[in-house]
């Protein structure tokens, strides 16, 4: 998730494992062309560092010494310009009495800066994606705790899943995205319109009819 346009660029249903974890961070990778991110944060689960190397870093394979035995295996570096930091809470009684930052990749004063040039947040942390896993509920009722709209087909939650993910980025106005024209009308603005990828807010007709698979 893009914390500044709200967008939700990736999502991979399913249960919280490595291989999962992996694949989300490659489609994300994907999807935003390869470029390097300013700054990547999630919080302390173990698989995401190798899965952040393996979309991001380098392969190295040691040389051969020459000598006896087994051969080194290769092993992922983290480029220079890969910044990477985590949130650890500590908690006490089942309460949250202190939240730090680890950085993971890159170097301290390279994520602060990055910090410093966002426009939402001057701290790492996971408060948007938190929010939006509200708003996700909110939307997808399958997903509500202690329900009986609870999903009882994989193939529905996971269609469903989508539909509700991708929809809010081009059809849900996020009200601390909206922002007032030359007039000063207040403008809603969907995560999409945030984004740059559209300049209106697109009405769940026009969504649904849109063509997934685009011919030249």
């Amino acid at each position: 998730m893009d914390p500044e346009s709200r967008l939700v660029v990736s999502v991979v249903p399913g249960k919280r494992t490595a291989a999962n974890a992996e694949a989300l961070i490659a489609d994300f990778q994907r999807r935003t062309g390869g470029r390097m991110m300013n700054l990547i944060t999630t919080d302390e689960y173990a698989p995401y560092p190798q899965a952040i190397l393996k979309a991001y870093g380098q392969c190295v394979l040691p040389p051969r010494t020459g000598k006896r035995g087994r051969p080194a295996s290769p092993h992922w570096i983290a480029p220079p310009e890969l910044n990477y930091a985590t949130v650890h809470k500590t908690r006490e009684k089942g309460r949250v009495v202190k939240v730090e930052a680890r950085v993971i990749f890159g170097r301290e004063q390279a994520v602060q800066a990055a910090l410093n040039a966002s426009t939402v947040s001057r701290h790492v942390n996971t408060s948007f994606l938190e929010r939006q896993n509200g708003t996700d509920r909110n939307r997808n009722a399958r997903k509500v705790r202690k329900t009986y709209c609870f999903s009882k087909d994989w193939e529905v939650h996971d269609a469903v899943t989508y539909f509700t993910m991708f929809s809010y980025n081009f059809c849900w106005p996020v009200r601390t995205l909206a922002q007032r024209d030359a007039a000063g009308r207040l403008q809603q603005r969907s995560p999409a319109m945030a984004a740059g990828l559209t300049d209106h807010l697109w009405p769940l007709r026009e969504w649904l009819a849109f063509p997934c698979i685009q011919r030249e």
